[in-house]
């Protein structure tokens, strides 16, 4: 039963009513989440703002990146007395050159770019095999992990610098699960270092958005998924350094440039 009140004045005279109705069971409202110093009110599921999804580019970014002139000798690297290590390269690979093709070389999108979707959710992976990190260079999205496995019957430390600045060292013994660590958001640049073998050395570098690629045996690249725009492209090597490109690429189609290093670009 439902008391509803109807009052007239007059001449301080007054009356009453009651009315029957019945109400309708409702479920509760789904809670909110309290805010110090704010009144809450609920909402219900429906009624919560929706972000929307990033728009998904359709442009691409390709090209190579080629080597001119002859590289320079690659240093020996001393064999390991760890049998763990059996079969391990025996030369440095900093500058990897095959038919005139520069492998190992990150080119990105250089800064920001509007509509970027968010980081995925899977971690990039180094493996180490033949106490060797693979892969040596790849890119990550800023808020993306690192997973460092160890596929070596052998103990590994797994150092990463940003500059001179430590940001984790932790052993990794054999058959151990993998080290999951967050990429952190204000760096650029990665490496990992292993001080139990001290050639071993990967670089992961660190990108607000995904638009980036690392070069194969073929030199080869490719950007995909970008809005149209114009954009300043840049190729890095962990020896030569950096070149840039403005790119410009129209919605749906396909832009080309390209790179080229030689043994007198320093990093």
């Amino acid at each position: 039963m439902k008391l509803r009140t109807f009052g007239l004045s007059l001449i301080g005279a007054a009356s009453l009513a009651v009315l029957p109705a019945c109400k309708k069971d409702e479920a509760p409202p789904a809670p909110s989440t309290p805010t110090t110093g704010q009144a809450q009110t609920p909402t219900p599921p429906s009624a919560q703002p929706q972000t929307p999804p990033a728009p998904a580019g359709k442009s691409t970014i390709r090209g190579v990146v080629k080597f001119n002139g002859e590289a320079p000798a690659a240093a020996d690297i001393a064999p390991s007395a760890d049998p763990a290590c059996e079969g391990m390269a025996l030369k440095e690979a900093a500058v990897l050159v095959k038919d005139g093709k520069l492998q190992n070389v990150l080119v990105r999108v250089k800064g920001a770019v509007a509509g970027a979707p968010a980081a995925p959710s899977t971690p990039v992976v180094i493996d180490q095999t033949k106490c060797t990190y693979t892969p040596r260079v790849q890119g990550a999205q800023a808020g993306q992990a690192i997973q460092v496995k160890n596929s070596d019957q052998t103990l590994h430390n797994v150092r990463a610098v940003t500059g001179t600045k430590s940001i984790f060292n932790l052993a990794q013994p054999p058959s151990g699960p993998p080290l999951t660590k967050p990429v952190p958001t204000d760096v650029e640049l990665l490496q990992l270092k292993c001080d139990v073998h001290p050639w071993m050395k990967a670089f992961v570098a660190v990108h607000p958005h995904p638009y980036f690629s690392t070069t194969g045996e073929d030199g080869g690249f490719s950007l995909t998924g970008l809005p149209a725009g114009t954009y300043t492209i840049e190729a890095w090597h962990e020896t030569f350094g950096t070149k840039t490109a403005e790119v410009t690429v129209k919605d749906g189609e396909t832009a080309e440039t390209s790179f080229e290093f030689s043994a007198t670009d320093k990093g």
